[in-house]
């Protein structure tokens, strides 16, 4: 007789499979309520934090609400986020507006300059035949393709092209577009219509407040999942040996056992943690695509007023660093200002001033206090600006690097992941068993084909995966 044996049967049910997913984040939360709805009844979400809601971070600040992670709906047609709320009333549109651009001489640029300039921003696409960086393509479409755009001084459109890439920076969290793939731009599916819709004083825990049918007044607050989430609760291990049971341990020594969990951790996560997170470690190919797409940082700094210092007809800020100034800022002491990359107005609250900043400082600056960095950012008022502006009744900054439950902002498609020829559709795959059980499945925006680092991403991730386990119980009697 043949020492082989058949596999298990598996013989659960919708009402008593038991479903954990790791992670209360946007893809979490989605995945939770949708399998609630589809009629799963043992849906556990372990969340490392002690709130709900990942990269959705809405806090009180300023007599409000503002948004220390995502922050805006980008888009409108197949946006599974406007979708949702687009009848409640609770987004407002962006309306036309040009960036004001100033030089560290405190020289100031014509409405002409300033709308060539953001002209050239919102012009850049890359070709869908190029195959090298967008950095290659940015410089190759300064070049040759909108001369009567670029400044005609030299200095200035050197100043002026820096300043326009950390812009690509910041909407695609590289630190660098050298090593931005083409694929950022060639496999991201717009979602055309305003591409900045901004939540109307509730913050981005509005949407979240939609999924879970709870206040919108209370973020945190876990409506239709009370009940199903564990707080403070980080996963140590993932033990996923075999055809069986799956076993989770968390940091406090607590053993939790599965027959399904979904994994939405972030990219940054994995990148840290996979080799000692999953027992026994995952398949090569998954290990590439965590290897090779990245996570970046970009963070934001909040300002509060007694009221708004910026003059009435300036909207947005971009600052342009004189080749002099830039070698003498970079040997001093604040020499992270120049990742810095625009300042701007917040919608619906106008005491409030927002600033970014990207890459390798970004995360610098998450080591020093927030007064060393509002030091730095007023002394960059002072140098830039000829009107003043006073010091500011509250100030925050974002810190997601530090963070051990993110480590970054959002993924980006690096030149690494060509080289590895590797992608999210590997990141997305699922590990099953012999069966084509699902066992461990990935979500989340890094895990998202064509609306990787959005909201509405992370949402049609965590549906997907959802979706995934119903279709496999679709026929299973309920015991």
């Amino acid at each position: 007789m043949s020492a082989c044996s058949e596999p298990t049967t598996f013989l659960k049910t919708k009402e008593t499979a038991r479903i954990v997913i790791i992670g209360a984040g946007a893809s979490g939360i989605a995945a939770a309520t949708k399998l609630l709805e589809q009629g799963f009844k043992n849906v556990q979400l372990f969340e490392a934090e002690d709130r709900i809601g990942g990269r959705i971070n809405t806090i009180p600040f300023a007599n409000s609400l503002i948004d220390m992670g995502a922050q805006w709906c980008h888009g409108e047609e197949g946006n599974v986020v406007y979708e949702k709320v687009k009848d409640l009333d609770v987004l407002d549109r962006t309306g036309d507006y040009v960036v004001h651009f100033f030089r560290s001489n405190k020289e100031v640029f014509t409405d002409v300059q300033n709308k060539n300039l953001t002209d050239l921003v919102d012009k850049f696409d890359v070709p869908g035949e190029h195959e090298g960086s967008v950095g290659d393509a940015f410089n190759a479409y300064w070049k040759e393709d909108n001369h009567h755009l670029v400044p005609k001084d030299k200095a200035i459109a050197k100043e002026a092209q820096d300043c326009l890439k950390k812009v690509i920076c910041s909407m695609d969290a590289c630190d660098n577009v050298s090593e931005l793939s083409s694929r950022n731009f060639r496999n991201f599916a717009i979602s055309e219509g305003d591409q900045n819709l901004s939540w109307r004083q509730k913050g981005y825990w509005k949407f979240l407040s939609v999924l879970l049918n709870s206040s919108d007044n209370q973020p945190g607050d876990q409506g239709i999942l009370k009940g199903h989430v564990h707080l403070n609760k980080r996963i140590a291990k993932i033990n996923w040996e075999g055809d069986g049971e799956l076993t989770l341990r968390c940091w406090n020594g607590q053993f939790v056992s599965a027959d399904h969990v979904i994994c939405t951790v972030s990219l940054g996560v994995l990148k840290e943690k996979h080799q000692k997170l999953f027992v026994p470690a995952l398949p090569a190919s998954k290990i590439r695509s965590i290897e090779g797409l990245k996570l970046g940082t970009v963070n934001k700094f909040y300002f509060e007023f007694e009221e708004q210092p910026v003059p009435e007809n300036i909207r947005e800020m971009a600052f342009l660093w004189l080749e002099e100034d830039l070698k003498e800022l970079r040997g001093g002491k604040y020499f992270w200002l120049e990742s810095t990359c625009y300042f701007h107005r917040v919608d619906c609250q106008p005491r409030l001033l927002q600033g970014w900043i990207i890459g390798a400082h970004a995360r610098y600056i998450e080591t020093i206090s927030e007064e060393q960095v509002l030091e730095g950012i007023m002394w960059m008022f002072r140098k830039f600006l000829k009107f003043s502006i006073p010091y500011p009744k509250n100030f925050l900054r974002s810190q997601w690097h530090s963070n051990p439950n993110f480590r970054g902002s959002y993924s980006y498609y690096s030149t690494y992941a060509d080289e590895l020829r590797t992608g999210r559709t590997d990141l997305e795959s699922p590990l099953v068993d012999v069966t084509g059980r699902p066992r461990i499945q990935f979500a989340g925006e890094a895990s998202s084909r064509n609306h990787f680092a959005t909201v509405h991403g992370a949402i049609e991730s965590g549906w997907r995966e959802a979706d995934r386990l119903n279709e496999f119980y679709k026929g299973r009697a309920a015991n």
